[in-house]
């Protein structure tokens, strides 16, 4: 099987600024493989590297990419130990090859693929002033969420927790599941204290409490926090297999969140789950602020790897924040993804 190659950067607009502890986002780079195979079948998949943050964001990306699309049409083979040090390319690369073989935007055959069962996804609250981020949070609520993600560390302490303790007053652990993500916002020092006020108000998890890359100050905290914590950023740079067993054996979180075009593309996601699962770890993938495009991609793995039937809340809330979005058939119906029609 002989293979050619396009690539189309685009630039999409967020409907309104996506606050996180890192700074705001208004626009979002990416990259749109195309394959075509010898038969004349087409795949398309989104590279789409975070700024600053991805490990593979890189001043030459685009050469770089063409580099690695270059290679594979020569090769008829993704070299999957080349691409670990490129998450976003390989995400991208083995989207586009399964697309084209799927002969679908449906991936895999999976309940979720048949339109028989929705993914069920949290509700997420970006970062803003105490009242933008309560009437967010109330949209949320009114939408039928039964899990809602807020992002802290922007704005007071004392004005976060005001906003945890209005869902607490109006509802339950049973009845709403509340997570946090603070994006690595809190200081080592004035973490226990911080993760103490919020375990009074039955928080499902944080994510990330202190900055990536201290990991016996990490795991000082998953060790003594009354609260669950989940790595995010911390999984970023950690490529090979070797260094995703040292860094969950040094620091032994409660749960780690996945995003294939950060932390390994679909290879890359299902080692981390495979290897978590040794050691006891929950795990759910989320999206990183790519298109339809990738998020269908995302959508599709997570069905494959946790379903059928998943019970535990994804991060694939996403697919509303452009603008200028592409098309894919993914709706929200409820708190629930659902795979609509089959294109």
């Amino acid at each position: 099987m002989s293979y050619t190659y396009s690539l189309s950067h685009r630039v999409l607009h967020f409907r309104q600024p996506a606050g996180t502890s890192r700074g705001v986002y208004t626009t979002r780079n990416i990259w749109l493989l195309t394959l075509t195979d010898d038969m004349g079948r087409q795949g398309v998949g989104e590279c789409a590297p975070l700024p600053q943050l991805s490990c593979d964001d890189l001043p030459d990306y685009e050469s770089l990419l063409n580099d690695v699309c270059s290679h594979f049409c020569l090769s008829g083979q993704i070299d999957y130990e080349r691409l670990r040090l490129y998450p976003s390319m390989l995400f991208g690369l083995e989207t586009a090859l399964q697309h084209l073989h799927a002969e679908s935007s449906a991936l895999f055959d999976t309940p979720f693929s048949r339109g028989e069962e929705g993914i069920p996804i949290n509700g997420l609250v970006w970062m803003g002033t105490h009242d933008e981020m309560l009437r967010r949070m109330e949209e949320k609520l009114e939408a039928g969420f039964r899990c809602v993600k807020l992002k802290i560390g922007a704005i007071r302490f004392d004005e976060e927790l005001d906003l945890i303790r209005r869902i607490r007053q109006r509802f339950s652990r049973e009845q709403i599941e509340l997570r946090v993500d603070a994006n690595g916002a809190f200081s080592p020092d004035e973490a226990p204290h911080k993760l103490e006020q919020l375990a009074r108000y039955d928080i499902h998890s944080i994510e990330q409490p202190i900055r990536a890359g201290q990991w016996d100050a990490m795991a000082a905290l998953c060790r003594q926090s009354p609260l669950p914590i989940a790595l995010d950023e911390e999984l970023i740079g950690i490529n090979s297999r070797a260094q995703k067993v040292e860094l969950m054996e040094a620091i032994r979180p409660a749960y780690i969140i996945l995003k294939p075009s950060l932390h390994g593309g679909m290879m890359g996601t299902k080692e981390w789950i495979c290897l978590a699962q040794e050691r006891q770890i929950g795990s759910w993938i989320t999206s990183a602020l790519e298109s339809n495009v990738g998020l269908n991609a995302i959508a599709h793995l997570a069905a494959l790897l946790y379903g059928p039937a998943i019970t535990m809340p994804q991060g694939l809330g996403t697919g509303l924040l452009f603008t200028d979005n592409l098309p894919m058939p993914l709706s929200i119906r409820g708190d629930q993804l659902w795979y609509t029609t089959k294109l």
